[in-house]
């Protein structure tokens, strides 16, 4: 009752002109708050609350602030009321809140930490395994998109995800620890149950740890994961009959109205491949693929053929050079030929290249070369000379073709004292290395490196140079000084 007694004596006092004595008292009055009896805990609220608001001891009864928010959680309602009260008035100090920062600190208290010091360590209330908490590594530029919300994570449910930016796709990895990771919240996350046992210790932060971390998810720079692009497009091209299904739009749609085939919008294509915007963007171009109708599709060969057979054909009968071609004289000419006008300008741009930014087309020799060989060994070996031969007669007048042309494209062998050619494209080959060269030494146990070159042109991956790749995947065979190396499987 005597102690009961004393600790009401501070609620006495003016407390404007006593803050002396209140300074003085204040550590053991509210120390009662942890150790005192239910009759003296019953005033200790009461009394932190009004002591609260003296400007001199706001740090002193923010020492036990853990005290003050146990209160609110298991206290009565008056215990309640008064403690809330207390914290109301502690708050409304910017001096106070932070002191407390420094003192209470959380992550702070442990980056300002100097060398050779140390810091009390307790767990925080809602400690546990977080499992919805993981830890990042990203450097600057990346921290920077994350925040700016410039990044996504992309695959399917039966994939690993990737996280892209606008230009990059990263693979995210999981980095265990040998050691304990401590996550420390921010100070502003009350330590709440926090004991500080030792009174003598007040002015050290004390760090409450929400969890242990087991280890940290990693990006490593990774190459568009583009196989699929050109899985999905290519197994629906776009042909002749899509030219009438056009025409009447309830063509490809089922009873329930439906599409028969797969058709990809862009939003598809983002949610299905694994790559950032500008890589699949990338992708498509390489595919020649287009847009129709908010769909992007690959123009089927037989098809294009048609179409730019037709397109030279303007070129002879219109006496248009090669060099020189007006875009909308071809796109005219063309959907004068029933052509759709998309499709006309899609060949231009599949078979020409732009003059000087202007609507002036070229037709590239190499393209259009190439797309009559394609078609000429679509089937079969063909000796080299027949072939050659065929080739020739296909090429339009003053266009001249090269076998160099064909390099990516076409293979020749020996047999006998014959020499015959047959297609092998680098198109049809997988994007990601591992894949690359085990298809490679499927085909040929020994390459030399003009025929290996262009199957590995297109090549590209993060902090790995040509070289290196060589290194990794192959073996390195030259047997004499003069002779060109070989390389073979590792």
């Amino acid at each position: 009752m005597t102690n009961k007694k004393s600790l009401s004596l501070p609620l006495n006092l003016r407390l404007e002109d006593d803050n002396k004595v209140a300074d003085g008292v204040i550590r053991r009055i509210v120390a009662v708050l942890r150790v005192g009896s239910p009759d003296c805990k019953a005033i200790a609220p009461t009394l932190s609350t009004s002591l609260a608001v003296v400007e001199v001891n706001k740090t002193t009864t923010g020492s036990y602030l853990d005290a003050l928010v146990s209160f609110l959680r298991v206290g009565n309602d008056r215990e309640r009321k008064e403690s809330a009260t207390a914290l109301y008035a502690l708050c409304s100090f910017a001096y106070f809140v932070m002191e407390e920062i420094g003192r209470i600190g959380g992550a702070e208290a442990v980056i300002n930490l100097k060398l050779g010091s140390s810091v009390p360590i307790s767990y925080h209330p809602c400690f546990g395994p977080h499992e919805d908490l993981l830890l990042l590594e990203a450097d600057d530029k990346l921290v920077s998109d994350i925040f700016h919300e410039r990044v996504t994570l992309r695959g399917l449910p039966d994939e690993d995800a990737v996280l892209c930016t606008k230009s990059k796709t990263y693979a995210i990895k999981f980095v265990g620890n040998s050691n304990s990771m401590f996550l420390i919240p921010p100070p502003s996350i009350c330590p709440g149950d926090a004991q500080v046992s030792d009174t003598n210790n007040n002015d050290k932060p004390l760090v409450s740890v929400l969890k242990i971390a087991p280890g940290n998810m990693e990006l490593v720079e990774v190459s568009p994961r583009l196989d699929k692009l050109k899985q999905i497009l290519l197994a629906n091209p776009f042909g002749a009959g899509d030219v009438e299904a056009m025409m009447d739009i309830d063509d490809d749609l089922d009873h329930n109205g439906k599409r028969d085939l797969a058709l990809y919008t862009w939003s598809d294509l983002v949610n299905t491949v694994q790559a950032s915007d500008e890589e699949l963007r990338n992708g498509l171009q390489s595919l020649s693929a287009i847009e129709i109708d908010g769909y992007w599709r690959v123009i089927d060969e037989n098809y294009l053929d048609v179409i730019l057979r037709m397109l030279l054909h303007n070129c002879v009968l219109k006496d248009w050079s090669f060099d020189d071609l007006d875009e909308d004289e071809v796109v005219d000419a063309l959907v004068a030929d029933e052509f759709p006008s998309q499709l006309a300008s899609h060949c231009l741009r599949v078979f020409g290249s732009k003059v000087n930014e202007t609507d002036k087309w070229k037709l590239e020799p190499r393209l259009v070369c190439l797309h009559f060989a394609r078609q000429i060994l679509r089937e079969e070996k063909m000796r080299l000379e027949s072939f050659m031969e065929e080739w020739k007669k296909k090429i339009p007048d003053g266009m001249e073709e090269r076998f160099e042309m064909l390099e990516g494209e076409v293979l020749t062998e020996k047999i006998g004292i014959e020499t015959r050619v047959y297609t092998f494209s680098v198109r049809s080959l997988p994007s990601t290395p591992a894949e690359r060269f085990s298809v490679l030494f499927k085909h040929r146990s020994k390459w030399e490196w003009k025929d290996l070159e262009p199957y590995l042109r297109d090549l590209h991956v993060p902090r790995l140079s040509m070289e290196g790749l060589l290194l990794k995947y192959t073996r390195r065979a030259q047997p004499k000084a003069d002779a060109p190396p070989v390389f073979s499987a590792r």
